[in-house]
């Protein structure tokens, strides 16, 4: 009786076994499958800009106080060392106390700049480097970066200690940012489709930025300051993990038969990049420029509670996704207007941001606030993917160096913020801030008038070409270009959805579309097939 019971036991786990190892087979072959790849490869990336915005601003509520208190237990020390039975002058100490507040303000703005100037410095190098060796290793690096930075900001005592946390996340951005909207841009090749996992990808920048404060002000309110980072630590370590299983870094020769990318200084002189970078730029100015200003201001003029400045960005989400959703869905109906839908969100920006001086109250200060971040989105939902498409039928269709070229921007208006702002503020006032920043961004907009054509231009070719074998499964976009041509689906690939090919190839693989060539030098340069 006992044999029988322990054999059929035996069965019965066998056949567990059996069913389990087959679920476990198909489900590693559907993880296999492009379409759960590119899933997988969006859900990673989207985490990691979640997490490197988040720490970003993570710090706004709470290096203020925690700074504070430090120069707090540094003067008391100082004060008992040297006066232990005696008091210091009233006068004296009120001059003290301002110089030391002036001080403090100066060692924020420099710690809030540190990351982005860092950033700003690093991203070139990082750039090529990803062009070099793929999208997933550098991720890796910066995620690897990222975490140990977190952990130290975790633990600094000291404001030497933070600086250097602070600006080694700047290290770990430059590659984590710049390789993650790269692999996104490669990996999601047609139009519409990368323009909506961009936009998702900027839903979560949005929604880091912005939630990170209330975020990291309750829990160093009730829990203390470590526990924020060890929270995005934790979530950070767990990411890497899940690009360590599933992407597998190491063992990926995906790069084996790319081409070399176009070199940064390149994509720096060529004038259509040139005037999406700018826009980036300047579309960011008011909300990096505000962020280190409009607290004191909410204090002095509306006489705001601390909440209300911790909270006063929070609104700003909904329409911020808001203008994601609406340009991936106009992209998608009308690609051939993504300029406009840039201009627009420039002029949205501009208006708003002369119009936050105006308000008087906490509730009236959430609509400039809104549409300032709405028209951030419709400008980043609407460049960053003309950006790749640039890249694509101008140069090369390795996506490192653009978009580094891209994190540059942001940096650029991120490093200048907390030091420049503050500048213009006691210098001019923060009417004059506001009222610059929106006639900027209103005086910028017509510039995007040069992008109107770009969707005419036709995708370039590379040498890429002459490496894919026919058994070779399309890995991007010179793979998928090319194994459509071979297959015949079509005759003249155009990358833009519903935009014509129009404008030819010149013999460097660029385009004038301003001056069409011939469809003799073309067939000249790339043989019939291309004319």
């Amino acid at each position: 009786m006992d044999t029988g019971g322990s054999s059929g036991l035996a069965k019965s786990a066998a056949v567990k076994l059996s069913e389990m190892g087959e679920r476990t087979k198909q489900f590693g072959n559907a993880m296999k499958a492009p379409d759960h790849q590119r899933r997988i490869i969006l859900v990673i990336v989207c985490v990691a800009l979640l997490l490197d915005n988040m720490l970003y601003m993570v710090i706004v509520p709470i290096i203020p106080d925690y700074l504070a208190d430090l120069e707090l237990e540094q003067a008391e020390h100082v004060h008992v060392v040297i006066h232990p039975n005696s008091s210091i002058n009233s006068t004296m100490s009120s001059a003290q106390a301002k110089s030391n507040r002036d001080n403090l303000d100066v060692q924020i703005g420099v710690l809030f700049a540190s990351k982005a100037i860092l950033q700003l410095l690093v991203n070139p190098l990082s750039g090529t480097f990803i062009d070099r060796v793929g999208y997933d290793i550098p991720l890796l690096i910066g995620l690897t970066v990222m975490f140990f930075s977190t952990c130290i900001f975790a633990f600094a005592e000291n404001y030497a200690t933070l600086f250097f946390a602070r600006s080694l996340q700047g290290l770990g951005s430059a590659f984590a940012d710049t390789s993650g909207i790269a692999m996104i841009a490669d990996k999601y090749t047609e139009e519409s489709e990368r323009s909506k996992a961009l936009g998702i990808a900027l839903a979560f920048i949005s929604f880091g930025s912005l939630v990170a404060p209330p975020f990291g002000g309750i829990l160093y309110e009730f829990a203390g300051k470590r526990v924020p980072f060890i929270v995005l630590a934790v979530v950070c370590l767990i990411d890497g993990i899940l690009l360590l299983t599933v992407i597998k870094p190491f063992s990926n020769r995906t790069r084996d038969n790319m081409p070399v990318g176009t070199p940064i200084y390149k994509l720096m002189v060529d004038p259509y990049i040139a005037v999406v970078a700018g826009a980036l730029t300047v579309c960011n100015i008011p909300l990096a420029f505000l962020e280190p200003t409009i607290a004191n201001w909410m204090e002095s003029t509306m006489h705001s509670t601390k909440w209300e400045m911790g909270l006063c960005w929070l609104p700003a989400f909904f329409p911020h996704v808001l203008g994601v959703y609406m340009t991936v869905k106009l992209a998608s109906k009308y690609p051939n207007l993504q300029w406009f839908y840039g201009a627009l969100g420039m002029v949205i920006i501009g208006a708003s941001s002369c119009t936050v001086p105006a308000c008087k109250t906490f509730g009236q200060l959430i609509a400039p606030l809104c549409g300032i971040c709405f028209g951030i989105a419709l400008v980043d939902t609407a460049l960053l993917p003309t950006l790749a498409f640039l890249v694509d039928v101008r140069h090369v269709s390795v996506y490192g160096s653009v978009y580094a070229l891209a994190d540059i921007s942001y940096s650029v208006a991120y490093a200048m913020g907390p030091i420049v702002a503050g500048n213009i503020v006691h210098n001019y006032g923060f009417v004059q801030l506001n009222l610059g920043m929106g006639l900027v961004n209103v005086l910028y907009a017509p510039a995007l008038l040069l992008l109107r054509n770009v969707c005419q231009m036709k995708p370039s070719y590379s040498e890429r070409d002459n490496l894919l074998v026919d058994d070779d499964e399309p890995e991007g976009l010179y793979d998928t270009m090319k194994m459509e041509e071979r297959k015949g689906k079509k005759k003249d690939y155009s990358s833009a959805g519903n935009c014509l090919p129009v404008v030819v190839v010149d013999e460097n693989g660029g385009f004038d579309p301003f001056r069409a060539q011939t469809r003799a030098s073309s067939e000249e340069s790339f043989g019939p097939e291309y004319s």
